[in-house]
């Protein structure tokens, strides 16, 4: 069986980034990318502009962005392999790692899995339908796009998450409406006094979206309210999903610590995990910012620190 120093499993830019940085140490990592999983490139894959990278003031599309942290990584002796990571075993060293077609030993790993952003399945919302045509799951990322400018956005949801997307996207909205299933939030308090007192957020309590409409982008959703049955009508610019993330890790089979909700646990200003020569990078130990640039940052210093880790181990 083959042994790497090295195996970076997932992309997206924590994967990519990780896979340059280790082969430019000459570690030659071996990076599963992913297949049926999800997209190699991870969600920047579904978007269309991205506009808060750095470095493209003009934007760029995320496929492409991704494409090319790819063909950087390839250029400094990355090895990729475009298949999921079935399981782990890190209960001994090497550890080893099971792919859909490929078992490899490893020195050292770095998880960069992600967290895929929960949705619901609401008639206009699919990948087919609007997804990334006024339908989105990050106000942040996708907020400031001319087409959401002075238009009415809708948030689904109740938690902090929805009431942050929805004070955010006040900046570019004409009116935000909190479409919430029940008559009272979720959220913490103070965040909630912050939505009932915003004077550009309404509240659309016991409430939910049961289509979204348009031509090219959405224009329109369907509304109904789940105590009195009443459907309506009502213009929209776009609709963001606020319902949480769910961070990629089943495969791991609880092997390494996380927080109740999932995400990687790991130690404070580093990457290193609980379990010596694992290393956690990207959306899948952040539950915080989730932006491709932290998520980059992130890669960086998980392949610093598993080149540091392996010189100590005497690993060459």
């Amino acid at each position: 069986m083959e042994r790497r120093k090295l195996v970076i499993v997932g992309s997206g830019p924590a994967g990519y980034t990780a896979a340059i940085y280790a082969a430019r140490a000459n570690l030659v990592p071996l990076l599963f990318e992913g297949f049926m999983a999800g997209p190699a490139g991870g969600q920047l894959m579904t978007t269309t502009e991205v506009e808060n990278y750095p470095g493209f003031p003009e934007g760029i599309l995320g496929p492409d962005l991704m494409i090319a942290f790819r063909q950087q990584a390839v250029k400094f002796g990355a090895d990729i392999l475009t298949e999921d990571v079935v399981s782990v075993d890190f209960s001994k060293r090497p550890f080893l790692i099971t792919g859909g077609s490929t078992k490899v030993e490893a020195e050292a790993v770095i998880i960069a899995t992600g967290a895929t952003a929960k949705r619901l399945d609401i008639e206009g919302t699919r990948d087919d339908q609007f997804w990334q045509k006024g339908v989105s799951s990050c106000a942040v990322c996708d907020g400031a796009i001319p087409i959401f400018r002075g238009k009415s956005l809708y948030v689904i949801g109740g938690g902090d998450s929805a009431v942050e997307e929805a004070i955010f996207l006040t900046k570019y909205a004409s009116r935000v409406f909190i479409v919430h299933r029940r008559e009272e939030l979720r959220a913490s308090k103070i965040m909630a006094e912050r939505a009932l007192q915003h004077p550009k957020i309404e509240m659309l309590w016991n409430s939910v979206i049961e289509e979204v409409k348009g031509s090219k982008v959405v224009e329109k959703v369907l509304l109904k309210n789940v105590v009195s049955g009443k459907v309506e009508e009502r213009e929209a610019g776009g609709v963001f999903f606020a319902i949480g993330h769910q961070p990629n890790t089943s495969f791991l089979q609880n092997q390494l610590e996380t927080n109740p909700a999932g995400y990687i646990l790991v130690k404070a200003g580093s990457t290193y995990t609980n379990v010596e020569g694992v290393f956690a990078a990207g959306d899948v130990q952040d539950p915080t910012y989730r932006q491709a640039v932290s998520a980059a940052g992130s890669g960086c210093m998980a392949a610093l620190d598993a080149e540091r880790w392996l010189s100590h181990e005497g690993i060459e």
